[in-house]
């Protein structure tokens, strides 16, 4: 969702100038997901985060993220993107019911709490845990993990566009896994 997201090659839907203006126009539907590890007890142990480079040029972390097309559910959405941005052997354990821990609202505007200058849209944000190896696809240059307290640190936060800093902290409060 945020500006560093490279285009959808097989978008199957819309083309580039079909998009832009429905962004005009319209909200669309995202999902993201802030992938996790667990322990046996299902206590999350480590966060991963997406480093990427703008189309700036500077380094940015993100969340996995990505629009839900037309006639896919919530969760086959959450599936493509996941094995988009973290590769087929990430194993990705999907949610049992498609309720989210955050629904975060991005806006146009650069003051706005969830800001995507591109447009107006909608997220509904997951914590999945994934149990395989993350090999970054796409965009992503590396994926990082990092315990939950690193993760939520001032420093990292800041590293999070759009509002995604408290958009992460939010997400692993719902989820009681901040220190």
């Amino acid at each position: 969702m945020s500006s560093t997201r490279t285009p959808d090659p097989n978008s199957g839907w819309l083309s580039d100038d079909e998009l832009q203006s429905i962004r005009q126009r319209l909200p669309l539907m995202y999902v993201e997901a802030v992938p996790v590890r667990v322990d046996s007890y299902s206590v999350i142990t480590e966060v991963g985060l997406l480093l990427r480079v703008s189309p700036e040029g500077s380094m940015a972390r993100t969340l996995v993220s990505g629009r839900v097309m037309f006639g896919e559910t919530l969760r086959d959405a959450l599936f493509r993107h996941l094995e988009k941005d973290l590769g087929p052997m990430a194993f990705p354990q999907l949610p049992l019911a498609p309720h989210p821990v955050q629904v975060a609202e991005y806006f146009p505007f650069p003051d706005a709490k969830y800001s995507d200058l591109r447009q107006h849209a909608v997220a509904l944000v997951y914590v999945v845990p994934v149990t395989g190896t993350c090999e970054p696809r796409q965009d992503a240059l590396e994926m990082t993990w990092m315990t939950p307290a690193e993760a939520v640190s001032e420093s990292v936060l800041s590293e999070l566009e759009g509002g995604r800093g408290s958009l992460l902290r939010a997400a692993l409060a719902s989820v009681g896994a901040l220190p």
